[in-house]
């Protein structure tokens, strides 16, 4: 029979290679989180202090399209249609999306609409 020694005792393992794994994964997903920075938009909800004055301002949106106090519209025809309801840029425009609209095409017509120079949007629900 083959006699190979004395066995030896069994050895603890080491936990060091454990914590730097862990210590490597918190420093990744901590970096990796500040990455998808939140933006802002800049408008004021419905329930804000500014009192509404002058003619309906009332931009529908739904996914098809853009209506300015029921009349349909196409976007870039939007701010031309304002123009006519507005004394100054700064007046109030209320932005009412449709259920299920997604959010991108709000911001889209909050940016055509800021790009044409108007600065107060009020959006409701």
């Amino acid at each position: 029979m083959i006699s190979f020694g004395p066995p030896r005792p069994a050895r603890r393992p080491s936990l060091t290679p454990m914590i730097d794994v862990v210590f490597l994964l918190l420093v990744f997903f901590m970096l990796a989180a500040r990455f998808g920075q939140d933006t802002r938009l800049p408008m004021s909800t419905a329930g804000g202090a500014a009192a509404y004055d002058g003619p309906p301002r009332l931009v529908g949106i739904t996914e098809g399209g853009v209506a300015l106090n029921g009349r349909a519209l196409p976007l870039d025809a939007l701010a031309g249609a304002l123009g006519s309801l507005m004394e100054s840029p700064g007046d109030i425009v209320v932005l009412r999306p449709a259920g299920g609209v997604p959010l991108q095409r709000l911001i889209a017509v909050s940016d055509a609409l800021r790009a044409a120079g108007l600065t107060r949007l009020l959006v409701v629900e």
